[in-house]
């Protein structure tokens, strides 16, 4: 099998694309980091230098160019993932985008299509359905040990949008800018939840701004207005007749930060953890039958 070479638009130092995809990608033997892409050159020749590749662009159409780019790995800001991923699409190289995919149902139901049509692979950076911790839940829920699930419930913290905030993190805050509180945490979350005990057939939800305003610790404490709810209630009966609940709060809990019970027939299956994003953090494990 050939090497598989990456392009990362978006690959600054310091960004989550140097502390996620470039350490995986160093574990693969079968990949190799072949170019990074930021907005400036000289963001871009730093993160070349720090990470040992020749392909160092302050465009994107440079690295879609790059004759040894197989996989695109796009790790912007949402409201860039439409544009970059299409011309990615268009230029006919696999496309690994991050979470959440899109602005909007519009734009992700457009990108789908577009993929479809071209004939293109594409992955959305959902890595929490791989954790180890839930892929054992998976297996003892598959194999009758706590007999059929009735009910679930998960509660947990952001762990961001909280009362205070830096000024490169105030998009958070904003409902127009795409990483909020529910398309992040949440519904990393959510995807979770479904991949283990299946979809959604009945949903409602509450979506509450809790905290009206929040404060830029680095700007002087300036206080900006938070549009994106920072409350999350989610409440239905998903496939199999199983009730489910999901709650998420902004901030940091004094509780607990991450819990998840799933409740069978015959036994019951708790997952905990001390930070809020399931994707990113260690779970434990317990059960009881």
């Amino acid at each position: 099998m050939s090497t598989i070479g990456v392009g990362i638009i978006g690959g600054s130092q310091g960004g989550w694309a140097s502390i996620s995809h470039i350490p995986a990608l160093n574990a693969l033997p079968d990949c190799e980091l072949r170019a990074v892409s930021t907005s400036r050159l000289e963001s871009a020749q730093a993160a070349a230098k720090e990470f040992g590749v020749q392909g160092a662009y302050d465009h994107h159409a440079d690295l879609l160019a790059h004759p040894g780019v197989d996989v695109v790995v796009v790790a912007v800001k949402v409201p860039y993932h439409r544009e970059l991923i299409s011309v990615a699409i268009a230029a006919n190289k696999t496309v690994y985008a991050e979470w959440p995919l899109a602005l909007n149902l519009t734009e992700a139901t457009e990108l789908t299509q577009s993929a479809e049509a071209a004939g293109v692979r594409t992955v959305i950076g959902l890595q929490g359905r791989y954790h180890p911790g839930l892929r054992y839940a998976r297996q003892m829920i598959e194999e009758g040990r706590i007999g059929r699930v009735i009910g679930t419930t998960m509660v947990a913290s952001g762990m961001v949008w909280g009362p205070q905030t830096t000024k490169n993190h105030t998009y958070w805050f904003d409902n127009n800018q795409g990483a909020t509180l529910l398309t992040a945490a949440a519904l990393h979350a959510v995807d979770a939840l479904n991949v283990t005990l299946g979809e959604f057939e009945h949903l409602s939800a509450n979506l509450v701004v809790g905290r009206k305003e929040v404060t830029v610790t680095d700007d002087g404490g300036k206080v900006v207005p938070v549009t994106a709810p920072d409350q999350i209630a989610l409440i239905g009966t998903l496939e199999g007749g199983a009730a489910a609940s999901v709650f998420y709060r902004g901030g940091v809990s004094r509780g607990d930060n991450f819990r998840w019970e799933i409740n069978g027939t015959d036994g019951d299956i708790v997952v905990t953890a001390p930070w809020g994003n399931l994707q990113v953090t260690d779970l434990t494990v317990e059960a009881g039958f």
